[in-house]
């Protein structure tokens, strides 16, 4: 079965917290900074899932996951491509995005690594890059056109 990628629902809520704590991903403020989630679904599972939360002309890309048993079949590159649709038609300039396992993954889908300083401030004051990632992740950059 393909998964299908959609819009997250309030009802995918659980699923969804479920599968980000399976890959150690933070979960503290997802009610507070409410980042619209992309989910892919393979029937009524939940196998992956990828978010943007906006701060100005910025995206800030968090919490991709995908299932353990549907790893490497593309369906993480999916999501991150489904999410920048979204922010393309959103008018966004930018995907800002931290990560402390998954640098080579974003390279190869043309993110470049930029020092942490250089995202915009409105991304710097999200919690996420405030509180809830440590000093160690990787910060990386998209331009969209």
């Amino acid at each position: 079965m393909t998964p299908l990628i959609r819009a997250a629902t309030a009802s995918d809520f659980d699923a969804l917290r479920a599968l980000l704590e399976a890959a150690g991903l933070p979960t503290a403020d997802l009610r507070v900074a409410r980042p619209a989630f992309l989910v892919a679904a393979a029937g009524r599972e939940l196998v992956g899932a990828g978010a943007l939360e906006i701060h100005a002309d910025t995206a800030l890309l968090r919490s991709l996951a995908v299932a353990p048993a549907w790893r490497g079949r593309g369906l993480g590159h999916q999501v991150v491509k489904a999410l920048e649709r979204q922010a393309r038609a959103a008018g966004l300039h930018q995907i800002v995005l931290l990560t402390e396992t998954a640098e080579a993954f974003f390279t190869r889908l043309d993110y470049r690594v930029i020092d942490r300083a250089q995202a915009p401030p409105a991304v710097q004051g999200s919690r996420e890059f405030a509180a809830l990632c440590p000093a160690s992740a990787v910060c990386l950059a998209k331009t969209l056109r």
